[in-house]
C-alpha cells in the first residue's frame, strides 16, 4: 500500500489528507478498495476499479450513476459518488481508475450469518432495490460483461477450456468437469421460459449488502455489476450466500449446510417488496437457487482450468475448492426445490 500515492488520489477528489489513514478491505476478488480514515473515524470507501475485468468503465460508473439516482426512499439509505476536480464520478491515472464513495457511518457487512433477522433484512433490502428499478428501461443500462450470468455463454467458455487444458490439470478437475457436465441440462428449463428483463444488481452476495448495527440492512453496495437481467439472478446469489451458512470456498463439505429457517426469513423480507414479481417469475425461483451456485462453480473450475487468469487465488488450488464447494450448494438446492417451491408459493404467491 503506498500511502503517499492513496493520498494523492484523494487529492483529486477535493479531499484534505491531513490525519488521514487507510485500511485495505480484501473481501472482494475484483477491486482494490479501501477504507480511508480519518482522525481514526471512517469516511469514505477508496476503490480502484479492474480495468482488466471491466472494460467499459466509464460506462460502468454512469450504470452506477443511473441507479443511485432511482435508489432513494425511506427505506433504502444508498452511497454518494464524490466528484473530482473535474466534476467526474471517477478519476484516471494512466490506466488505473480511481472511485470515492461515502462510508455509512455504524455499517457493517457480514460474509455469513445465522440469524434470521440478518436474512430477513437481506430479503426485504433486494426487494427494496427491485421495486425502486422496477419501472427502468433495461436497455438504458450498458453490459458492462455481456453474458455475465448466462449459463449457456458459461458452458460454451467452459468447454473451450477443457480443449485447452493439460491433461493433468484436467485430471485434478475431474469431479467438477463430470458434475458441470451431466447438471447443466437441468436449467435449460429457466433459459427456455421468456422471463421479463429487469435491472439487477448481478453479484447480491450477502457481503453486498450494508447492515446498521441493529441488523437492519440499509442498502447494497458493489453496483458494479448494475445491468439487465432476471430477478432470479439476485434471489439466486443472495440465497446461496445466506442459508448456507459456511464460506464459499469450504473445503468441508459436511459444513456445508441448507438451512431452512433462514431460507424462509429471507423470503419473508422479499416479500414485503415483491409485488412486482409475475406468476412465472415466482415459479421459477427455486430452481434459480440451484442455478446460481452452478454458474459461479462453474466460472471458478473454468477459471482453475484456463490458469487462475480472472479470480484472486491465494494458492494454486482455490478456485478448484470454490467450484467443489458451490456445487455442493447446487446438489443441496436441487434436493430442497419442492420444500422451496411450498415456502415460496405460501409467502410470495398470495400477492399476484
Amino acid at each position: 500500500m503506498d500511502i503517499q500515492h492513496l493520498k494523492h488520489i484523494l487529492n483529486q477528489f477535493k479531499i484534505d489528507t491531513q490525519d488521514v489513514t487507510f485500511q485495505s478491505i480484501t473481501t472482494g476478488y475484483i477491486n482494490d478498495t479501501f477504507l480511508v480514515l480519518k482522525s481514526e473515524k471512517p469516511l469514505y470507501i477508496l476503490q480502484c476499479i479492474n480495468s482488466n475485468v471491466f472494460k467499459q468503465v466509464e460506462s460502468l460508473m454512469l450504470n452506477i450513476e443511473l441507479a443511485l439516482a432511482k435508489l432513494q426512499s425511506n427505506e433504502y439509505k444508498t452511497i454518494s459518488l464524490l466528484k473530482t476536480i473535474e466534476g467526474k464520478s471517477f478519476y484516471k491515472q494512466n490506466k488505473s481508475y480511481w472511485r470515492l464513495m461515502t462510508f455509512i457511518e455504524g455499517s457493517t457487512t457480514y460474509n455469513t450469518t445465522t440469524n434470521p433477522k440478518v436474512a430477513f433484512e437481506a430479503g426485504r433490502i433486494i426487494g427494496e432495490f427491485h421495486n425502486l428499478l422496477k419501472d427502468e428501461s433495461p436497455g438504458v443500462f450498458t453490459d458492462i460483461i455481456p453474458n455475465f450470468n448466462n449459463l449457456p455463454f458459461r458452458i460454451t467458455e467452459f468447454k473451450k477450456a477443457i480443449e485447452k487444458v493439460s491433461e493433468t490439470r484436467k485430471g485434478v478437475a475431474k469431479n467438477g468437469i463430470d458434475f458441470a457436465i451431466k447438471t447443466h441440462p437441468t436449467f435449460d428449463t429457466f433459459y427456455k421460459a421468456k422471463l421479463p428483463l429487469r435491472i439487477c444488481h448481478n453479484d447480491t452476495k450477502l457481503n453486498n449488502i450494508l447492515f446498521s448495527k441493529s441488523n437492519e440492512a440499509l442498502c447494497l453496495i458493489d453496483l458494479d455489476t448494475i445491468m439487465k437481467g432476471y430477478f432470479h439472478y439476485d434471489f439466486g446469489d443472495a440465497v446461496r450466500t445466506i442459508v448456507n451458512t459456511a464460506n464459499e470456498d469450504e473445503i468441508e463439505l459436511s459444513k456445508i449446510t441448507f438451512n431452512t429457517t433462514l431460507f424462509e426469513a429471507f423470503v419473508d423480507g422479499l416479500s414485503k417488496n415483491a409485488s412486482f414479481l409475475t406468476n412465472k417469475e415466482i415459479e421459477l425461483l427455486p430452481i434459480a437457487t440451484a442455478l446460481m451456485p452452478f454458474i459461479h462453480g462453474l466460472r471458478a473450475l473454468t477459471d482453475y482450468l484456463n490458469g487462475n487468469i480472472y479470480y484472486k487465488v491465494a494458492y494454486e488450488n482455490q478456485n478448484l475448492e470454490r467450484c467443489v464447494s458451490l456445487f455442493h450448494f447446487t446438489k443441496l438446492s436441487l434436493q430442497h426445490e419442492a420444500y422451496m417451491s411450498s415456502v415460496i408459493n405460501l409467502k410470495l404467491k398470495k400477492q399476484n
